[in-house]
């Protein structure tokens, strides 16, 4: 098995030396060894007080504080890896949040990109552009939807989602005097954060300083079948938003007569059924969509996250009976569904959704999970090994965020998520098994020297 600093990234040693004298306006004196790496300690003083310092100490002073940064300034990426200013290499079982699902650098992507930009980026929704139809007619024929809708996120996917349902509510009951208006979501939900879609979040520390945020929102137990259908029944509700599988809430996966109630439920009170796929969906779980495993369709699924393989885009997928209710004027964007991004994503759609693309990664999941199993099972602190496909929770009796930085420190790149005790694993989809072994041998190593 190769360990992480066996694997090196191609480097461009005068270009770097060059941007940076640039940059910092300091002589930098070095030594570059026959790998690309900067030998010199000097330069590599020199380099670490002109870059991660600096970049550090500047953006304090401009940017708004509403990150809690890693560390780490990441200056470039091949595959499963990235490196940071100083050259120090680590294993991204992270993917930007789950966003980078070909990881870093892929040539098809990068190609697609490149070869798009040449030709034209941006012209907004006034016009028609071939790469933003061809994209809409693959997530089409893919999937329950008849019709797309572009977005620039996913927090914009879920504004969207909201929008529909209330205009369909108005659309299809026109003389009703108490059109239903509300909404249902669940505990651990994560929907976004601007205010409609954060109104749908359960964590009440996101919501609590920008209230009043949209009213009409009750929350249920996720999985609760009764208080679901039993509140659904009340004909006050427009839509159900619901994740089949919960990322940021802690990596936890409904049950298929959990959906499937909520499907009947909805069906029965004209209520819409809305799934959050912005985490889970296009492959993560091995299924290029999360509901197939449940045999359960929704009437409006988002997405986001993987779609463009880094580059910022949402969609909203809807039935016809859904898309007729919406009319010109009733929502747009002025960047969504541009070429450039839409060429990008169509690259990673086309490799994503192939079948043995997906059967690699419902192996490479089931693996993953066995090897933390065997080799993190064992711990006092673990009490559960989680999830489906390369989406994977690893819950703790404590807080995981030291064992976060420890494997950072160690060259592994993970998140938290939940209620700060669960790991949260959601690498680039194109991991191999030798970077898996190698992942769980630092997430192992770290956890037992926390004890």
């Amino acid at each position: 098995m190769a360990s992480l600093g066996q694997i090196t990234l191609p480097r461009a040693p005068s270009l770097e030396m060059s941007l940076l004298r640039r940059r910092f306006n300091q002589p930098i004196k070095t030594r570059i060894g026959f790998n690309g790496r900067i030998v010199s300690k000097q330069a590599q003083v020199s380099v670490k007080a002109s870059v991660s310092q600096k970049v550090i100490e500047e953006e304090a002073r401009v940017l708004v504080g509403t990150y809690a940064r890693a560390p780490v300034v990441l200056s470039s990426g091949k595959g499963c890896k990235l490196m940071d200013a100083e050259g120090k290499e680590y294993l991204d079982c992270a993917s930007g949040i789950a966003v980078n699902a070909l990881g870093h650098g892929d040539p098809v992507w990068l190609q697609a990109v490149t070869d798009q930009a040449s030709l034209l980026a941006h012209v907004s929704n006034v016009y028609y552009t071939i790469p933003q139809i061809e994209l809409a007619k693959r997530l089409v024929a893919s999937s329950f939807a008849d019709r797309v809708f572009f977005c620039n996120s996913g927090t914009e996917a879920n504004e969207a989602a909201i929008k529909f349902s209330r205009k369909f509510q108005r659309f299809t009951h026109p003389q009703d005097k108490e059109v239903a208006t509300r909404f249902i979501a669940f505990t651990n939900s994560f929907h976004g954060r601007t205010l409609g879609a954060l109104a749908l979040t359960s964590k009440e520390q996101y919501r609590t300083p920008f209230e009043p945020i949209m009213p009409g929102v009750t929350f249920l137990e996720y999985g609760n079948i009764q208080a679901a259908t039993d509140l659904i029944r009340s004909g006050k509700i427009a839509a159900v938003f619901v994740e089949p599988i919960q990322g940021e809430g802690g990596v936890y996966s409904a049950t298929k007569e959990f959906l499937q109630s909520l499907r009947s439920a909805c069906d029965a009170a004209g209520s819409l059924l809305v799934f959050d796929e912005v985490q889970c969906g296009l492959g993560r779980t091995g299924n290029l969509w999360a509901y197939e495993a449940f045999g359960v369709t929704p009437d409006i699924m988002t997405l986001a996250k993987p779609l463009a393989g880094g580059l910022p885009i949402g969609a909203v997928l809807v039935t016809e009976k859904v898309a007729e209710t919406i009319k010109y004027g009733d929502h747009g964007s002025t960047f969504a569904g541009n070429p450039l991004v839409c060429s990008a994503a169509i690259a990673v759609f086309d490799k994503v959704s192939k079948p043995s693309f997906l059967s690699s990664i419902s192996s490479k999941g089931l693996y993953f999970k066995d090897l933390l199993v065997e080799k993190l099972g064992g711990n006092v602190h673990v009490k559960e090994v989680r999830g489906e496909g390369l989406i994977i929770g690893v819950e703790l009796d404590v807080q995981a965020g030291p064992l976060v930085d420890a494997c950072r420190d160690s060259g592994l790149l993970i998140l938290t998520a939940g209620k700060g005790n669960v790991v949260r694993i959601v690498p680039p989809l194109i991991i191999s098994e030798e970077e898996i072994e190698r992942a769980v041998e630092i997430m192992s190593h770290n956890l037992n020297a926390l004890d």
